[in-house]
């Protein structure tokens, strides 16, 4: 079904400027490489922020996981942390895609930012991106006092694959039962391999632009390889949310994910789990890389305000209109 009436008129232009997908293990090399050129790194230090690259290794002698870390300059102990999981339907992306906004968060919440560049499928499939994600983990809470951090106020999120394997890795953590996350943070997460398996019921007016049905049965696939689709991987086919922390989900109406996270958002609730769900009307996923859009400019508050209340921050009013 054709959805351009239902678009925000403000967004159509850059809808229809990005280029269709066509997604194959032959062009990801290419896909990657658009990615990477798209990527806008800015100038931290002029938001009182540092920037530092770490390599923080593996998990279960697994292979380094290379990461970015932002740090507010001032000096600080126990400050709040954000683990950020990029997104790219597990098969594109990295750390510097999120550059100006993780910039941002360090600088309004005084937190500390760090975002992996965990391993990309096909080449590496589950487990080995979500193991990247818990390594980086392990290495924040490990190395909490030298960071400046406080391992009791760590949030984990992230944008659409980067959301998933968030959400995965919650589902992890409190199953091994070794740390307490603080807050849960997603971003039209990519939850549920059933939305567009072969059978099942689609919306029609959701996934018309920017990841499509198409591309997201080849991002699981991709990911999951030959795993048999269960949670983690999957974190909508946990049998329980029970003991997760705190959530905050935030989604365009025309996203294609939108169904599975309103019913991701309803079993967070039915589980005691306190949930904020909020739908951008009008927005197709990744609608908030057009900045000038009102409707990104209200998305953009929201992403903030809520991890602020989330990990317990008071907001650098200095920077808010900046």
């Amino acid at each position: 079904m054709k959805t351009r009436h239902l678009v925000d008129p403000e967004l159509i232009a850059f809808a229809e400027s990005f280029p269709p997908l066509d997604l194959k293990p032959e062009i990801l090399p290419a896909m990657r490489e658009m990615s990477a050129s798209m990527n806008v790194m800015g100038d931290p230090a002029q938001s009182g922020v540092r920037r530092r690259e770490v390599t923080v290794p593996g998990r279960a002698g697994g292979a380094d996981v290379r990461c970015l870390v932002y740090e507010p300059e001032s000096a600080g102990k126990d400050r709040p942390a954000f683990l950020h999981i990029h997104g790219g339907g597990y098969v594109v992306g990295s750390p510097e895609g999120s550059d100006l906004r993780n910039t941002r968060v360090a600088s309004m919440l005084g937190v500390v930012v760090v975002s992996p560049d965990y391993r990309l499928a096909p080449e590496t499939s589950y487990p080995g991106p979500l193991d990247d994600c818990a390594a980086v983990l392990d290495w924040m809470i490990a190395n909490a006092s030298s960071i400046g951090i406080d391992p009791k106020r760590i949030a984990v999120g992230g944008d659409s694959a980067g959301g998933g394997l968030a959400a995965g890795l919650v589902q992890r953590t409190r199953d091994e039962g070794k740390v307490k996350i603080a807050f849960q943070h997603l971003v039209y997460p990519m939850l549920d391999d059933r939305t567009t398996a072969e059978g099942a019921m689609s919306d029609p007016v959701l996934g018309e632009y920017i990841w499509t049905p198409d591309s997201n049965r080849f991002g699981w696939a991709a990911y999951l390889g030959e795993t048999e689709p269960a949670a983690p991987a999957v974190p909508a086919r946990a049998d329980s949310l029970e003991g997760l922390p705190p959530t905050w989900i935030g989604i365009g109406g025309l996203d294609l994910f939108l169904d599975e996270n309103m019913a991701y958002a309803r079993r967070l609730i039915a589980a005691g789990v306190a949930t904020e769900f909020i739908i951008y009307p009008s927005a197709y996923h990744g609608f908030q890389f057009d900045a000038s859009a009102s409707v990104t400019k209200r998305f953009e508050r929201d992403y903030l305000d809520s991890l602020a209340r989330g990990l317990g921050c008071v907001m650098n009013a200095a920077v808010v209109d900046g």
